[in-house]
């Protein structure tokens, strides 16, 4: 079969995977140019004369015709197949709703996922508030998707379309430099979707063995500026007389500490706890290694429930309520591990979990988030088998315990 045209870019890019991706589904002879270079072939003369924009991939085909945008070029290439309706969609609604994904994926998760990890990469300049607004951003769109694909293994129907192209391929970033082990665990309906969808033979070929995120991508610390020493004229010295006492100068006063800090050392450093439940299944191995090693002097357990669950509406909505205090307890970070789960269903859904906090109160760093008064805190005896149980089906987001079908959830740590 003659090829249909050249996809002209660099091979390992999320935006080339697509119209290559489509090119296999399809059996459509679409030619690349492997030895492309980045910040230079598409810097030339004679690419900007057909490029303006100096983007890639783009297109050339036959007849002079050209195409720039890198979902464009997926869907051109799938029209050239006569068997293109199966990613395109066969009916209206199928079309329709692939479209709606599609439209989702470019211009509302990518320049999320753009600016909370573009900077890191040294792509952007990092602005802290510009990314955390980002990262905030990401992680309510990935939140959205994860409702999405709680019941389903396709976006739209029971087959690839375009949509899970154009959606697999823009989550390629965040699965490399972003989402660690814990925010997998978080995140299992996403995880679960792109795993199965990497796996497919034409995305595997295209994608290759895909490793996943360890540890987040940090942005490299700025180069500290040496100040220049301005020599100061010596002043003439005069002659005084020397005082009996010299004046102190006053010392700053030292950073007030935690009151935390002051407890006797703890046999479990909380650290140890968080790194062995993102890293091990919850049940049993987590548990396991919790119940043999928690300090019962130097931590307690507080079951948490919301006053407010008969004005909760849409469950993801609730679910980023729950994001929202927690992004409010960040002074407790170092002192206290938690789950608050979503459950039930729409319009019938309350906020319900467990933590573990520093001590035998609730300390201040937690008590003194905005939020707080909107929960209702109530000390947990884990001796006890029933909240035992309770904590264990908490903290592994399933289990008979639970007192509704847990919808969706968020770890503290």
């Amino acid at each position: 079969m003659a090829s249909i045209g050249t996809l002209i870019g660099p091979v390992v890019s999320l935006r080339n995977y697509k119209a290559r991706i489509v090119a296999n589904l399809l059996g459509v002879n679409l030619a690349v140019t492997p030895d492309f270079e980045m910040g230079k072939d598409n810097k030339t003369p004679e690419f900007l004369a057909k490029f303006p924009l100096g983007k890639v991939p783009v297109f050339e085909g036959a007849n002079d015709f050209s195409l720039t945008d890198s979902s464009a070029i997926a869907y051109y290439v799938a029209m050239k197949s006569s068997d293109g309706a199966e990613l395109l969609g066969r009916t209206d609604e199928e079309r329709a709703e692939i479209m709606q994904f599609s439209f989702f994926a470019e211009a509302d998760y990518s320049p999320a996922q753009a600016g909370a990890i573009y900077p890191a990469l040294g792509y952007m300049q990092f602005v802290k508030p510009a990314v955390q607004a980002a990262e905030e951003q990401l992680m309510r769109f990935i939140g959205v998707l994860n409702t999405v694909l709680l019941d389903r293994t396709f976006l739209v129907g029971e087959r690839v379309t375009m949509a899970d192209i154009i959606v697999t391929c823009g989550l390629t970033m965040a699965f490399t430099h972003y989402l660690t082990a814990a925010d997998r665990k978080q995140f299992r309906n996403v995880t679960r979707y792109f795993k199965t969808m990497i796996a497919q033979p034409a995305f595997k070929s295209v994608i290759g063995e895909f490793t996943f995120c360890e540890k987040r991508t940090a942005p490299a610390a700025p180069a500290k500026k040496e100040k220049k020493k301005v020599e100061q004229p010596k002043k003439a010295e005069k002659k005084v007389e020397k005082k009996v006492e010299e004046e102190k100068e006053e010392e700053p006063a030292p950073k007030p500490k935690s009151l935390l800090e002051s407890l006797p050392p703890t046999s479990m450093p909380l650290d140890s706890w968080k790194r062995f439940y993102s890293n091990n299944e919850t049940k049993p191995d987590a548990m396991n290694w919790l119940w043999e090693n928690f300090d019962a002097e130097g931590y307690s357990f507080w079951k948490v429930d919301y006053k407010y669950n008969d004005e909760l509406a849409k469950c993801f909505m609730t679910n980023n309520l729950i994001g929202g205090f927690f992004n409010r307890l960040e002074r407790a970070r170092k002192y206290a591990f938690g789950c608050l789960l979503t459950l039930g269903e729409d319009d019938n859904n309350q906020i319900w979990g467990y933590f573990i906090v520093r001590g035998k109160v609730v300390p201040e760093e937690v008590t003194d988030a905005a939020d707080y008064e909107s929960f209702q805190w109530t000390a947990a005896d884990h001796t006890d088998e029933k909240t035992k149980a309770e904590i264990e089906d908490c903290f592994a987001w399933e289990g008979p315990s639970l007192p509704r079908p847990c919808y969706d959830g968020k770890v503290f740590k």
